[in-house]
């Protein structure tokens, strides 16, 4: 991780910190701490898990042209990826179920991480459609609020990257040959010649990752997958509500979620610490949940969110013999790859 990297992940942490904290009671929020149910906690990890267990048959899904791969086998991978983003900064995590993958399956790393950047992407478009979807009903309950502008522009920008990024995986998946002579053509005489030979082979990989985007079935059954997922991360996030003395429309909890899971993009802290809690206590409050309590609801969620798939990660990265002391080494050429793919 560069030094700068770091130092700007920790800034903006600080800032969203700031930013959640700076008028909110902390007496109320340690109050309402005290008093919650925690026994909510347990149904909303099992509902997590489910959308975890989704995750890995959605990533079993993109895989299949290349592999064939039991989501009870890919299952694992996914949570070392949640893991490694929970504790890195810049979402290593994608970098690191990409190198297991490799390490299990003998999969190409670029081919990997193709389908690994399909779901960020239908991700990204679901999430914008939660928000979207709840933009009216915010703006009837916070008035005039600044707030909402800058999400609507936020979204806005957001559809717009989105949406291309999409067209443009769609386009070369449906015109592999055209697309990649489109490559060849203009890209591949700007590249060094002693790197020339090994960036195309990688190129070439990452376009059979794409193969799963050549049938609207598939692309249907992956954005099913998606709206599935979410949905099922927004019930946890309404469990999670009832062990606390406030409740909001389960739609205002997709707003949350939609929100917060973008603001994550953005550099921070590893485990998105800020990035995750400010803009989620805003939308709380927009809805009338007074500050304190909205605080210690977000900090509880963040915890539900954070401690169980990180601890299990850790389990599984254990049990697959990896080693914290070898791991920056032997991920070094996935990010080479990565960046020479980019």
């Amino acid at each position: 991780m560069k030094r700068w990297q770091f130092i700007l992940g920790i800034t903006v942490s600080a800032v969203f910190i700031w930013l959640a904290l700076r008028n909110i009671d902390l007496a109320k929020a340690w109050q309402a701490l005290q008093t919650a149910n925690y026994w909510w906690l347990v149904p909303a990890v099992a509902v997590y898990f489910v959308a975890v267990w989704a995750r890995a048959w959605r990533w079993h899904y993109l895989l299949r042209p290349l592999k064939r791969i039991p989501v009870r086998a890919m299952f694992p991978t996914v949570v070392i990826g949640y893991m490694g983003n929970n504790i890195y900064p810049a979402r290593i995590g994608e970098l690191l179920r990409a190198y297991v993958l490799k390490r299990k399956e003998n999969l190409p790393v670029s081919a990997s991480l193709a389908t690994v950047v399909i779901e960020r992407v239908f991700d990204g478009v679901v999430m914008l459609g939660f928000v979207i979807f709840n933009l009216p009903a915010l703006a009837a309950v916070s008035g005039d609020s600044g707030f909402v502008g800058n999400i609507q522009q936020a979204a806005i920008i957001g559809t717009i990257v989105f949406s291309v990024a999409l067209a443009v995986f769609l386009l070369a998946a449906l015109f592999p040959h055209q697309s990649l002579a489109l490559f060849h053509r203009f890209a591949e005489p700007l590249i060094p010649g002693p790197f020339r030979q090994k960036v195309v082979g990688m190129v070439v990989s990452f376009w059979t990752g794409l193969e799963s985007l050549r049938s609207p079935i598939n692309i249907a059954m992956v954005f099913i997958t998606s709206v599935v997922i979410w949905l099922l991360e927004t019930v946890k996030y309404w469990f999670v509500m009832h062990a606390f003395s406030f409740a909001v429309p389960f739609f205002a909890l997709m707003l949350m979620n939609g929100i917060v899971n973008l603001a994550t993009t953005l550099p921070s802290a590893p485990g998105y610490v800020g990035t995750f809690d400010a803009p989620g206590i805003a939308v709380l409050t927009a809805y009338g949940v007074e500050g304190g309590l909205a605080a210690s609801y977000t900090l509880v969620l963040h915890a539900a969110l954070w401690l169980p798939i990180t601890a299990l990660g850790l389990y599984y990265f254990g049990k697959e013999s990896l080693s914290w002391s070898n791991l920056e080494t032997e991920l070094a050429d996935v990010r080479h790859e990565k960046a020479a793919r980019l």
